[in-house]
C-alpha cells in the first residue's frame, strides 16, 4: 500500500515539487470557472515509488448553495484514493459505472473525455469518474448539489507537469476536504 502524504497548502513551490515528482498528471481546469481559487495539494507516494496519484483542491462559488469544493484526481489503477475520497470501498468506482452513455464530458489536453457519475458515491456530495491518459482521473464536488458544473460547466483541464505553461494561479485558503478521506 503506498502511503498518502499530508495536505499541501496552496503555493507556487508545492506545484513545482509535486509537478516535478509526479508520474501521474496533476490536472487543473484551466482558465478555472470564475471566482475560483486553487485551494491546496495533496498526493500518494513516497521518494522510493514516486507520486502515484494526485489530487488538486479548488474552492469557489456555488450557482446553487453556497460555497463549494471541487477535487481533481489523477491517480495510477489500483491505488484507491480517488474512490476514498468518493467514500466508496475498493480501489475504483465499481462495475458497471460506465455503463450508457458518459454524463458528462470535459476537455483533457485538447481531447474530449467521458466522465460519469458514480452513484454509490457517499450522498454529500457528488462524483465523476473517467480515464485520461491510462489513468483513473476523478471529479469530486462538494456539496452534492454543485455537481452541475461537471456536467454544465466546458471544463478544460491543463496538466501541471507540461513544461509549455506559465500559469498564474490564484491561490486561497487551504481546503479542508483534503484530510485524511473518510465515507
Amino acid at each position: 500500500m503506498l502511503p498518502l502524504q499530508p495536505p499541501r497548502h496552496p503555493s507556487a513551490a508545492v506545484v513545482e515539487a509535486l509537478a516535478t515528482a509526479a508520474r501521474v498528471p496533476v490536472w487543473l481546469p484551466w482558465p478555472l470557472p470564475a471566482g475560483w481559487l486553487v485551494t491546496g495539494f495533496s498526493h500518494v507516494g513516497d521518494e522510493r515509488s514516486g507520486v502515484r496519484a494526485t489530487v488538486v483542491a479548488l474552492s469557489g462559488p456555488s450557482l446553487v448553495h453556497g460555497p463549494a469544493d471541487l477535487l481533481i484526481i489523477a491517480e495510477e489503477p489500483g491505488v484507491g484514493l480517488g474512490a476514498a475520497f468518493a467514500g466508496l470501498d475498493g480501489t475504483d468506482p465499481g462495475t458497471g459505472f460506465d455503463d450508457g452513455p458518459p454524463h458528462a464530458k470535459i476537455t483533457v489536453r485538447g481531447h474530449p473525455v467521458a466522465l460519469w457519475n458514480v452513484r454509490k458515491a457517499a450522498p454529500d456530495r457528488a462524483v465523476y469518474a473517467g480515464e485520461a491518459l491510462g489513468n483513473w482521473l476523478w471529479a469530486v464536488v462538494w456539496p452534492g448539489e454543485a455537481g452541475y458544473m461537471i456536467t454544465l460547466s466546458e471544463l478544460s483541464l491543463r496538466d501541471l507537469r507540461d513544461h509549455d505553461q506559465a500559469l498564474d494561479l490564484p491561490f486561497g485558503a487551504f481546503c479542508p476536504r483534503l484530510g485524511v478521506p473518510e465515507s
